[in-house]
């Protein structure tokens, strides 16, 4: 069987908050807003559409102006990410390694065109990623992207790690398990599969994956 493990980025993979919010704000000055972004209002928006985004954060701003700003802040913000990075949680590489032994690695992301590749490049993790899709390549939503891996790559069976709301929304409308990462930005049902660290995630995967009589699987926490 040919089984697949979707990952987000933002709150799932690593953390680049800080670095994409001090990039964002050089950009809003060097186009002359008076504006000055915090982490946790740049947080909150993580995983969200860039329409969406830029509607929260630019509210001051008129429509198509505020969504030509974002797009400017998202062009500068991989060039930045591209030298400095973001904060990379502890064991992603050990889950990686762990991982590709058994399974194909993928992520998904809702980020702007380039981003999933700036985050690959960065850490040189080519060798653990067997492809990759995101909404500012395809213009498409988070459901539809998961599906065009799946089908691309041909798998049998797939899980989707992620840790807000919407990501579990979109796996649930792709019809394919979501797995909580607990630590991340978000919060969903209690109910859901969930892990608490990301070294928990092979166990987890194992367990689910031969799990034949679909019996209910305790997670940790």
């Amino acid at each position: 069987m040919n089984t697949g493990i979707i990952f987000d980025l933002d709150g799932t993979l690593w953390d680049a908050t800080q670095n994409i919010t001090n990039s964002w704000n050089d950009t809003v000055q060097k186009k002359g807003y008076n504006l000055n972004l915090t982490r946790e209002c740049v947080s909150k928006e993580m995983g969200k559409i860039m329409e969406d985004v830029a509607d929260s954060l630019f509210p001051m701003i008129e429509i198509p102006e505020r969504y030509d700003l974002l797009k400017e802040c998202l062009k500068d913000e991989n060039e930045y990410l591209a030298k400095n990075g973001g904060n990379l949680y502890n064991g992603v590489v050990s889950v990686f390694q762990k991982l590709i032994k058994k399974y194909q690695v993928f992520i998904v992301s809702n980020g702007q065109l380039d981003y999933i590749k700036t985050f690959i490049k960065y850490f040189g993790f080519e060798k653990y990623i067997s492809d990759y899709e995101e909404a500012g390549r395809t213009g498409r939503p988070k459901a539809d992207n998961i599906k065009l891996v799946m089908k691309r790559n041909h798998l049998d069976k797939a899980f989707y790690v992620g840790d807000t709301l919407g990501d579990m929304i979109a796996t649930e409308e792709a019809g394919i398990p979501f797995i909580h990462a607990s630590y991340g930005f978000g919060t969903v049902p209690a109910d859901r599969l969930k892990i608490n660290d990301i070294t928990e995630l092979p166990e987890l995967i194992d367990r689910l994956v031969e799990n034949k009589n679909n019996e209910k699987i305790s997670t940790y926490g």
